[in-house]
């Protein structure tokens, strides 16, 4: 069953994700470049909302940008919210769990020209990898 978006007040949210997580995920932080869990991991399988558990990106989307974040260039239809960031003199274009409303990252349009010219620049500590069977 998926959490359905804010049902859990600010304290739940902490101790459920921990504090790195819920300063990334409900405050819109960010982990330091190069430091996450899946940044250099190509396993086969499923990336999920590390919150709610929504099935967010496939691992054959997922490929090597060198931003120091796992990045892909898709993700799962209807997962993925998107808001415009202004924050620190930049516009961008922020990327939320649309099922529980979870900072996830950024989204730019310089990932492979081949495929949908997407990259979805995701922090580690937002995902849990289910890997394939």
């Amino acid at each position: 069953m998926f959490l359905m978006k804010n049902n859990l007040d600010e304290n739940e949210w902490r101790e459920k994700l921990g504090d790195k997580a819920f300063h990334v995920m409900r405050k819109g932080g960010t982990e330091a470049p190069f430091t996450g869990l899946y940044t250099d991991s190509f396993e086969e399988g499923d990336y999920h909302c590390r919150a709610c558990g929504t099935l967010l990106f496939k691992s054959t989307h997922k490929f090597h940008s060198g931003c120091g974040w796992p990045a892909f260039d898709t993700a799962e239809a209807g997962a993925i919210s998107y808001l415009r960031d202004t924050s620190f003199g930049m516009i961008r274009v922020e990327t939320r769990c649309s099922n529980c409303d979870s900072h996830l990252g950024h989204i730019f349009e310089d990932g492979p020209a081949e495929t949908t010219g997407k990259r979805y620049c995701i922090n580690s500590i937002c995902l849990e990898f289910k890997p394939n069977s």
